[in-house]
């Protein structure tokens, strides 16, 4: 995935279609001079409506697209005719795909389905005609309802990537080079911090064919959650994951320091998060020998699985795929 088509973010104008007008009319045949009202309802103004697609794994094709507009409905016609209901917009989307009021930031809808569709914004509804408002003491009514106006709303869509697997660590904690290392996914990867900068992901093959989907989300600093680094921006991922794969690197002056730091971040951002199933992997563990291995095991004294693992050497890599495929297949208490 292509970092500089990566788009996660975008805000649209959206305009349903406004309804039809009813139809103010009167049936007139060949004798018949004045017969009853027959007007018709006007057509139901053009929904703008989200759909699932599993095929897509960005918003870019909505990034240049500034404005939605939803047709008419139709206006209504004699002998009972109903107008014709606006066109509806069908956007696709993403599978993790929010809908937002960009005012409010209230969430109005979200699509965690391929192939689901929602009304995003309704279209207005066509006015009924004067054959609706005949009465026993007023059998010709001269008047008919317009139709509603369309609704027009500035929305924000956000994208969650949905993942088995969300990689979280501090920047350089060896994210990128786990998932390049596992799965046929090319992040880049280089010696300094935030060298992701978008999320990344990777289908990860596992033994008898079986696989899982691992998400590289870009590193995390102390102060996250108030928006230091790059902030909140890409936190939203981490709660589409199954699992936290937590990342370590072995040459950091304090593990447990450093995991209690990005604890705090993901709490801070939602507490939810902590729900989730974690595991703790210490990365680049080639630097170490075996000794200093067992002594760093003896020392740490987490409430949560630690693997030792090093990308380069490939050491430890096959116990955490084992150990993660386990908890991913765990029943649900």
């Amino acid at each position: 995935m292509a970092s500089t088509n990566f788009i996660d973010y975008v805000k649209i104008c959206c305009r349903s279609g406004a309804g039809g007008a009813g139809s103010m009319h009167f049936r007139r045949e060949k004798f018949v001079d004045k017969g009853g009202p027959d007007g018709g309802d006007g057509g139901r103004g053009g929904h703008i409506i989200l759909r699932g697609n599993k095929q897509l794994w960005t918003l870019l094709h909505l990034k240049f697209r500034k404005h939605v507009l939803g047709s008419d409905g139709g206006k209504g016609g004699s002998a009972r005719c109903s107008g014709k209901y606006g066109d509806d917009i069908i956007l696709e989307v993403p599978i993790g795909t929010i809908a937002k009021d960009a005012e409010t930031g209230d969430t109005i809808l979200e699509i965690t389905e391929d192939g689901q569709e929602q009304i995003l914004v309704s279209g207005g509804r066509g006015g009924m005609g004067n054959t609706h408002f005949k009465t026993s003491t007023k059998q010709a009514p001269h008047y008919a309802q317009p139709g509603e106006p369309g609704i027009e709303q500035w929305i924000v869509l956000e994208l969650k990537i949905l993942a088995d697997v969300g990689l979280v660590g501090l920047p350089n904690a060896g994210k990128s080079t786990l998932l390049s290392k596992v799965s046929a996914a090319k992040p880049e990867i280089a010696d300094y911090p935030f060298t992701t900068i978008v999320p990344n992901l990777g289908v990860v093959p596992y033994r008898g064919f079986k696989s899982f989907v691992m998400a590289d989300i870009p590193g995390i600093i102390e102060g996250a959650a108030e928006g230091k680094g790059l902030g909140t921006r890409f936190l939203r991922h981490i709660e589409r994951n199954s699992i936290l794969l937590f990342l370590i690197s072995a040459q950091s002056p304090s593990i447990a320091k450093e995991y209690k730091v990005l604890t705090n971040e993901l709490e801070q951002y939602n507490p939810e998060l902590l729900h989730k199933q974690r595991i703790l992997a210490i990365s680049k563990c080639d630097t170490l020998t075996a000794k200093e291995i067992e002594v760093l095991k003896k020392k740490l004294k987490l409430n949560v699985p630690v693997h030792f693992i090093s990308s380069h050497t490939m050491l430890g890599i096959e116990e955490l795929k084992d150990k993660i495929w386990m908890v991913m297949n765990e029943p649900v208490a």
